[in-house]
């Protein structure tokens, strides 16, 4: 199969510092002749790796303000963590009249979207007790658990995240109002992952045509910034602008017996928790994979602790109530089939090699030292055992066991420097 990946690694910038293997929640990175390799089956884009890097030498990709053309109908989608990232004295009706100043013909609040999308949510949990369900709301999170937790898949909320409903809703109040040939809907993005999520969906097929960095559209919307609000206003609700902190969904929901996680490896923590039978009593999870939630997404401009303070002032300055009426929405967001598990790279095709390949793999793992340390290009012994076993490393890439091998090497040396063949004398010359 194959995969598109938002996280991209530029070799020549990797000086092979091993940084990036230690922060991988899937362990999908190596270090190999002082390289950096990303293995696709394992990545979900969560963008730690690019976090980490001292180097920028990850990257992410997603689509330029160049990719739209000028004679389509195109619509900003803008996150609600967008609007943190902006100063105090810039309101929110001066950052949608700037999306049309640098060339959209519209803008659609994705937070208006999570709005309804609360709306059926609530109803659903309402529906379905009894069950601990987790938010689908992280691209991250949901590719977290293909990959790692394949036994939760089940667990996640059948419902599309407010970007995919933002993008129908959006354009299909373009039809009612224009009659353009090509609408399109271009998503704003905080984090590698939603352009993942754009360009290889998991669920239905997308609606977004395209997504844009944070970073680059905060840059153009500054420079063309308006003095008013030229009549535009805001649309969504503080709820649905509270999806962008950490424990929004929850505050949005009004739920109770609710649990809010943030930071991939606090997430990880979580369902190891959960897939243990642990977490008794809780019937929703939010769980998002950057540190703060959106607002910490690694294309945002805006330290994340700032911008939660920037979007916590708007959102109470704010007055609209939750949408209770979400009828009109309910179809549009169900996922009508259940998200498939992300392939795991198996030890053999053939079961017997593959049952063989293990029980050497634990002798390995037995003579590894267990120091994690990283220092042989993967996270750790039990990852470079299974790398062995697959002929992709030397037991001698770990430095511990290199070193053992050295010295017994010296050690034979030096013994065999104090040893003749009979045939010699102590001179070195044979006798007559």
């Amino acid at each position: 199969m194959q995969y598109f990946h938002s996280v991209r690694l530029d070799q020549e910038r990797c000086l092979g510092c091993t940084n990036c293997i230690k922060r991988c929640p899937t362990e999908a990175i190596r270090v190999r002749e002082g390289k950096a390799t990303i293995i696709e089956e394992r990545c979900i884009d969560c963008g730690e790796c690019i976090r980490i890097c001292p180097n920028n030498a990850k990257t992410a990709y997603s689509d330029s303000l160049s990719f739209w053309r000028p004679d389509d109908y195109n619509i900003a989608l803008p996150a609600p963590s967008f609007f943190g990232q902006f100063k105090p004295n810039i309101t929110p009706e001066q950052v949608v009249s700037a999306f049309r100043a640098i060339g959209f013909d519209d803008v659609y609040e994705v937070a208006r979207a999570a709005d309804y999308l609360t709306c059926v949510m609530r109803l659903f949990l309402k529906e379905n007790r009894g069950t601990t369900w987790i938010s689908s709301s992280c691209p991250a999170i949901v590719r977290l658990i293909q990959v790692r937790f394949p036994e939760l898949l089940p667990q996640l909320l059948p419902l599309e995240t407010p970007m995919e409903l933002a993008a129908q809703l959006a354009k299909q109040r373009a039809r009612l109002q224009h009659h353009k040939q090509t609408i399109k809907a271009f998503f704003i993005t905080p984090c590698p992952a939603k352009t993942t999520a754009v360009h290889q969906p998991e669920g239905n097929p997308t609606h977004v045509d395209g997504t844009l960095s944070i970073s680059e559209v905060y840059t153009a919307l500054m420079k063309a910034l308006p003095q008013s609000n030229e009549g535009n206003r805001l649309r969504a609700s503080r709820h649905g602008l509270r999806w962008a902190l950490s424990g929004g969904e929850i505050m949005a929901l009004g739920e109770t017996n609710t649990l809010a996680v943030d930071g991939v490896h606090d997430v990880v923590s979580m369902l190891e928790e959960l897939e243990l039978g642990r977490l008794e009593g809780v019937d929703f999870i939010e769980a998002q994979a950057c540190p703060g939630g959106c607002l910490g997404g690694p294309l945002t401009v805006t330290n994340h602790f700032v911008s939660h303070a920037r979007l916590k002032a708007l959102t109470q300055k704010l007055t609209k109530d939750r949408i209770t009426d979400c009828s009109h929405v309910a179809s549009m967001v169900r996922i009508p089939h259940s998200i498939s598990p992300r392939p795991i790279l198996p030890l053999d095709n053939d079961v017997t090699t593959a049952i063989r390949r293990m029980e050497r793999l634990e002798l390995l793992l037995d003579g590894l030292p267990g120091l994690d340390c990283g220092a042989c290009g993967a996270p750790n012994c039990r990852a470079l055992a299974e790398d062995i076993v697959r002929g992709l490393a030397n037991e001698t890439d770990c430095i511990i066991k290199l070193r053992e091998r050295v010295k017994k090497l010296a050690e034979e040396m030096v013994d065999l420097s104090t040893k003749l063949p009979p045939a010699m004398g102590r001179g070195g010359v044979p006798n007559d």
